[in-house]
């Protein structure tokens, strides 16, 4: 099947509450266009010069959502362009994100990364820390943040259970801090689910899945 047939055929499986964030990281211009001329303005990607490349070379109204691991000297190159960046797995980064918002005049969209796998590969906080950052002082000064929610990676086993029993204890983190109302907070994004464990994620409360070899074929 073609780019466009394989999006279509997720995009019509998912509920209409989950939004479909396309992993394009890897891919050349021609099947990010395809994805985008079949509709999809959304797309993700691991790598802060690859995404600029292709941000300068694409539409402006393609959404770009940053999906790995982002390093703090990084930040500043994303800061024209950036709609969501998904992987804050540090309070350095986050200190980094608002000095560079600060500087462009600009509030940045970001999700706190929770370290929800057994390996140890996976970036992340874990619930305790979470609970500490959330009610520091230094959290609520970062006037130029905006975190919308959570994001986690499951970990690479073919264990449903085990996938199932992680996406439920991101699921219950999120729903935790609900109704934590601060200026530079609102719990509204769970992102969870790619394309191999995407379905259960949406099954666990997920509402935002990110989704490459299923619209694109494998690397």
């Amino acid at each position: 099947m073609s780019i466009a047939q394989n999006l279509q055929k997720i995009l019509a499986e998912l509920p209409e509450h989950v939004t479909l964030v396309a992993v394009s990281k890897t891919k050349p211009i021609e099947d990010i266009l395809e994805a985008y001329q079949a509709g999809q303005r959304i797309f993700g990607e691991n790598k802060v010069q690859e995404m600029t490349d292709k941000w300068q070379q694409l539409p402006k109204d393609i959404q770009w959502h940053m999906i790995g691991h982002l390093q703090t000297n990084k930040v500043k190159y994303l800061m024209p362009y950036i709609q969501l960046i998904h992987g804050v797995d540090s309070i350095k980064l986050l200190q980094e994100i608002n000095r560079q918002a600060v500087r462009w005049r600009k509030q940045i969209n970001c999700l706190l990364q929770v370290h929800i796998a057994q390996e140890d590969t996976k970036f992340g906080f874990d619930a305790t820390e979470i609970e500490k950052l959330l009610h520091s002082e230094e959290f609520k000064s970062f006037q130029n943040i905006q975190v919308r929610g959570f994001m986690g990676m499951a970990t690479f086993t073919d264990d449903p259970t085990q996938i199932k029993a992680e996406f439920t204890s991101l699921k219950n983190i999120f729903d935790q801090y609900q109704n934590l109302n601060l200026p530079n907070f609102k719990a509204q994004i769970l992102s969870m689910g790619m394309s191999g464990d995407y379905a259960l994620a949406i099954e666990c409360g997920s509402n935002m899945v990110r989704i490459g070899s299923s619209i694109f074929g494998s690397r």
